[in-house]
């Protein structure tokens, strides 16, 4: 019995579409700070995403994964942040949020369409989605401001 070890990561192929070398994709990401105030399960969603953006350097399909798991993050604080939210899917959430005013009408726009995209994935509709990094990067982008909305009206 032989032992197959994992060979040294080597770049996605198609990383040279949107970067040089993988220091390049700590550029692409700079901007994604977790604000002050954010609660500590969002926040570690929030730089995992933003890690996973990097690591798709390596493998390209990682990026979609990062705006999927950005939207845990806004799913935390939207349970934070609405009166009896208990397991209710997602999509009340939004909506109840949004005519709360608790979101606005272009975040619950925004975080449903992102909502879709990952049930799509989630329940098979979509079985092997790429989501480029340059499209990747502002959705999770605007998970992070979300995220950074919500906090801030609270405090």
């Amino acid at each position: 019995m032989t032992t197959q070890r994992l060979p040294f990561p080597v770049p996605d192929e198609r990383a040279q579409y949107f970067v040089g070398q993988y220091a390049d994709m700590h550029d692409l990401v700079e901007d994604l700070v977790v604000p002050d105030g954010v609660p500590e399960a969002a926040a570690t969603v929030l730089r995992t995403a933003r890690e996973l953006l990097c690591q798709s350097y390596y493998c390209y399909e990682v990026s979609t994964v990062a705006v999927m798991h950005s939207l845990i993050a806004v799913e935390i604080v939207l349970r934070d942040r609405i009166p009896d939210a208990g397991k209710k899917p997602l999509q009340r959430l939004i909506k109840q949020g949004a005519d709360a005013g608790i979101l606005t009408a272009r975040q619950a726009e925004y975080l449903d369409d992102g909502r879709q995209i990952r049930n799509r994935l989630v329940h098979g509709h979509t079985v092997h989605a790429v989501m480029p990094p340059a499209m990747a990067v502002p959705m999770v982008t605007t998970s992070f401001a979300i995220v950074s909305e919500l906090c801030a009206a609270v405090l």
